[in-house]
């Protein structure tokens, strides 16, 4: 997705908000509903989503919020009612819009906090009023949206009409919404395109949606979960099998591959705010929430692989140690994230080292013929693990001795630390006669400004807490 920049037109409060990165954290799955309601928890005029929606001009349709609270949060839901709304469940059988969760399925499109809004390509017995894509496509060119708002639910539509076409094996126009789901595909869609344009985030970032486990029901029969239509549009992007039924919505994972240029945890930033979206549906392993982070990302992002990696290690007794930093350099080079030696004794009590790298799947190759190429060894190991690492990024920071990079690491977008490059303080040690020691001193001092404060606790309540312990 494109990015544009904010438009003082849009005013509205919390200004500081706009342009920032906004970071999704869907542990429990993603709904166009939650999407919508948190977003407007971070700070996002309610009036911008109204007013979007609004203008479609989709008779009867009304939005509201509402405060709600899933385990022990409280977050907001956002609530989507149309003319004979509870009738039309009633024939249908279907279940609350914004519950996780599916009742009356044809084939899902989109939903609200769990069911789906439903999409089919074929004709429906019932006989009452439907909306195919291309309606919709209408409805959205004379809408009086603006031209982010409009290209951005335009996208959303897309890439479900096109995964659901391919699935049912039809064309793009044929695929229809029944007005149950256009209802709330029309609101989900647009209050979603028209919250995110007017963040008009400079990045949009997300953790590894949730998508449940077990079964989904459809007018098919049942489904493994993630539904069809869900995998479709999640494809290429990493997911957890987590949870309780389905919890990730069609329409939540095509906001997820329509507006995410990162998936991993969130940069280290300044948060400004945070939102909480709630499902109706109280879920027993998890609260029903979706939650989203507002802040200014520091310095430049590093990208580092987590998750599973490679070991590659081999045993070496008979090269000169002189070849062993060639060999890392050369390690190094061929894309592994670290390399290290291990002094050990082998058979016969000789003294050898063990050369480890470590290295994500793709780079597995690469290092391995590195390996055999720069060292005498004739055999390497390998074996997978898995890590977590601390999202990083570098920072430069002004000293008396120049300016010194600082890598950040954060957890949950929090920057819990700040050290200095000593490649930048050796250099900069070297250009002005100080000590290495003296810069890195100066770097740290500077980085401090990059930690988040804490205030102090008052001598009255360390004399009451030790009297207490």
């Amino acid at each position: 997705m494109k990015r544009a920049a904010p438009s003082p037109a849009n005013g509205g409060a919390r200004r500081d908000l706009r342009g920032q990165h906004l970071h999704l954290e869907p542990t429990s799955g993603i709904a166009g509903d939650m999407a919508v309601a948190a977003l407007v928890d971070a700070g996002v005029p309610q009036s911008v989503v109204t007013k979007a929606i609004a203008s479609m001009g989709v008779p009867g349709l009304r939005t509201r919020f509402e405060k709600r609270q899933r385990g022990a949060f409280v977050g907001r839901g956002f609530v989507v009612t149309y003319p004979g709304m509870n009738a039309k469940r009633a024939v249908h059988g279907d279940v609350d819009d914004h519950e996780h969760g599916s009742g009356h399925v044809h084939v899902h499109v989109n939903d609200h906090g769990g069911e789906h809004e439903h999409a089919h390509a074929h004709a429906h017995e019932h006989a009452h009023a439907h909306r195919d894509y291309a309606e919709i496509r209408r409805l959205l060119r004379r809408a009086k949206l603006d031209t982010e708002v409009r290209a951005l639910a335009a996208e959303i539509f897309a890439r479900i009409a096109d995964v659901e076409a391919s699935l049912h094996g039809t064309s793009v126009d044929a695929v229809t919404f029944h007005e149950v789901g256009a209802f709330d595909s029309i609101a989900d869609v647009v209050g979603v395109a028209a919250a995110i344009a007017w963040l008009a985030p400079g990045s949009i970032g997300s953790a590894p949606p949730v998508v449940g486990t077990g079964h989904a029901r459809t007018a098919h029969g049942r489904v493994m979960v993630p539904a069809p239509a869900t995998a479709e549009l999640l494809r290429g992007i990493p997911i957890l099998a987590e949870g309780e039924g389905e919890l990730t919505t069609p329409t939540g994972a095509a906001i997820l591959a329509a507006t995410v240029d990162a998936f991993g945890p969130p940069p280290p930033m300044r948060v400004r705010a945070i939102g909480y979206g709630a499902g109706t549906r109280e879920l027993h392993d998890r609260p029903n929430v979706l939650r989203v982070l507002v802040g200014e990302p520091l310095g430049r992002v590093e990208e580092t692989p987590s998750g599973e990696v490679t070991i590659v290690e081999a045993n070496i007794d008979d090269m000169s140690p002189e070849l062993v930093a060639p060999l890392f350099e050369a390690v190094l080079a061929a894309g592994a994230v670290d390399v290290w030696s291990t002094p050990i004794l082998m058979k016969k009590g000789r003294p050898a080292i063990t050369v480890s790298a470590m290295a994500a799947p793709a780079a597995v190759a690469a290092v391995e013929r590195a390996f055999f190429r720069c060292s005498t060894t004739i055999g390497v190991r390998r074996y997978g693990v898995a890590r977590t690492v601390l999202a990083r990024s570098l920072v430069d920071v002004d000293t008396a001795y120049g300016p010194v990079r600082v890598k950040v690491g954060a957890v949950g977008g929090e920057v819990i630390g700040a050290q200095p490059e000593f490649e930048d303080c050796r250099r900069r040690a070297v250009a002005t006669g100080a000590s290495v020691r003296e810069v890195m001193s100066a770097a740290a001092a500077a980085s401090r400004a990059l930690l988040p404060v804490t205030a102090p606790v008052p001598a009255k309540s360390r004399r009451r807490r030790a009297r207490r312990s």
